[in-house]
């Protein structure tokens, strides 16, 4: 197990999800809150709504919004960015949007995707967020295959559906500007986003994207949505952002670094790619340190 989990470091927050012995896991890992008493309570951050949605598979996501509380929306809606493994990481792009509400980056919603759970990471991102595992699965990944993956499709459908028609419904948004960030695995998926539905989202931000996963089988797709692109076939398509921390042996910016140059020769059909290292960060780390950066290219804040 432990050579798994040194092979496995990239996918560090989705093994935490699948019981990491405790010895193995104790830095990720907070401790269990106090039980409540008369003289404390929990703290709920301003702003801020909790509920959850099925899916149409019946899967149950824990939607976590943060909204402007004054003032009138814009005249077109507020700009809206979607947080994958939203019990991670809503926190964090709630409370820098939060304390800058009277700047522009604090007119928008942020909308945490995640799960019914109180822990951080839960086992369902897997499925959620990849394609099917390889059968039979690369060496390195056989101790993934009794669990669910593959369904990235289906998760995707719930997010330009289902959850964004709820979303619209419920708070008034500016339909050509709702925005995708995610990490890791969610990063993997941000990528399959601009692939497959390269119009479905205004801004997409992949966080060291985790491209080794089916033996970097989401070279396939990028190749597939390349000569969709350059043959005029996609009539627009979203902005990208892929960031990366230089810190983590595991987590070697040098593919990002190789992507983003691949995309970028798009530029004539319309894609709009850039790169953002973060030069002492590591793979767990670059999310909270690329919150503003991201906040801004997701609404065009300069």
């Amino acid at each position: 197990m432990a050579e798994v989990c040194r092979k496995l470091a990239w996918i560090a927050a989705t093994m935490m999800a699948f019981s990491i012995p405790a010895t193995r896991a104790w830095a990720l890992q907070a401790p269990p809150p106090a039980a409540a008493s008369a003289t404390t309570q929990g703290y709920t951050l301003p702003s801020t709504q909790v509920w959850d949605l099925a899916a149409a598979n019946g899967e149950v996501y824990r939607i976590f919004v943060s909204l402007p509380s004054e003032g009138e929306a814009p005249e077109d809606g507020y700009p809206v960015l979607y947080v994958l493994d939203g019990n991670a990481y809503f926190g964090s792009f709630a409370q820098a949007r939060w304390v800058q509400e009277y700047l522009p980056i604090g007119k928008s919603i942020i909308v945490g995707v995640g799960y019914p759970t109180d822990d951080a990471y839960d086992v369902r991102r897997l499925n959620d967020y990849t394609a099917p595992l390889l059968d039979p699965p690369p060496r390195q990944w056989r101790e993934l295959a009794k669990y669910k993956s593959g369904a990235r499709k289906q998760f995707l459908d719930f997010m330009t559906g289902k959850l964004r028609a709820e979303i619209s419904r419920r708070y008034r948004t500016d339909p050509d500007r709702h925005s995708l960030f995610g990490h890791s695995l969610g990063g993997l998926f941000a990528l399959y986003a601009l692939y497959e539905r390269p119009e479905a989202f205004h801004s997409i931000v992949a966080a060291s994207p985790s491209m080794e996963w089916n033996e970097q089988g989401m070279l396939e797709d990028e190749r597939a949505f390349t000569a969709r692109l350059a043959s005029g076939k996609i009539g627009k398509t979203s902005r990208l952002m892929v960031v990366v921390g230089d810190r983590d042996t595991d987590d070697d910016p040098e593919p990002a670094r190789a992507l983003v140059d691949r995309l970028d020769l798009l530029s004539g059909h319309g894609l709009r790619v850039r790169l953002r290292r973060y030069p002492e960060e590591v793979h767990v780390s670059v999310p909270a340190r690329s919150v503003t950066d991201v906040l801004r290219f997701a609404f065009d804040i300069r």
